[in-house]
């Protein structure tokens, strides 16, 4: 199976939907894993019809192959900014490219970085305790390890 051919056919599919494309993968026994997700969250019926779709788009009598269109789990990693966007006022778990980790609320995201907001403690100069205060901080994509979204127990 040619990824390309694929991959345009699904991005078809989604134009003029509220779905994105967040992963396609084809593996060397024609095993095609398809991810979607939407602002919305991802509706079952929605990846039956991208499947059958699919399906009719590429004859399994030309080319044997198992499918699989599901959405992109809430434990994953973001892998596209339309997650980023999804989950704008969420807190996220970020593992920085040097190894550290980050809780904070996702504020911004544009085509190039995003940002968070974390809670740091500051010691105010004259102050017996620290206090609380929020701070920004901005990455560029390829700066950090993984971005997912936190989930509170």
């Amino acid at each position: 199976m040619d990824i390309k051919e694929v991959k345009e056919f699904v991005e078809g599919q989604l134009k003029d939907t509220d779905y994105f494309l967040v992963d396609l993968t084809i593996t060397a026994s024609n095993e095609i894993k398809v991810e979607v997700d939407s602002p919305q969250g991802v509706d079952i019926d929605y990846c039956v019809e991208l499947s059958r779709a699919i399906e009719e788009a590429f004859s399994r009598d030309e080319e044997d192959y198992e499918l699989e269109v599901g959405s992109a789990g809430l434990s994953s990693p973001f892998k596209v900014i339309g997650q980023y966007e999804k989950h704008l006022g969420d807190r996220v778990d970020v593992l920085t490219a040097d190894g550290r980790k980050l809780l904070g609320t996702l504020t911004e995201v544009n085509p190039e970085n995003f940002t968070i907001t974390v809670q740091s403690k500051v010691k105010p100069e004259g102050a017996k305790r620290p206090v609380l205060v929020d701070e920004n901080i901005t990455f560029a994509f390829g700066d950090v390890k993984s971005v997912k979204y936190h989930f509170d127990f």
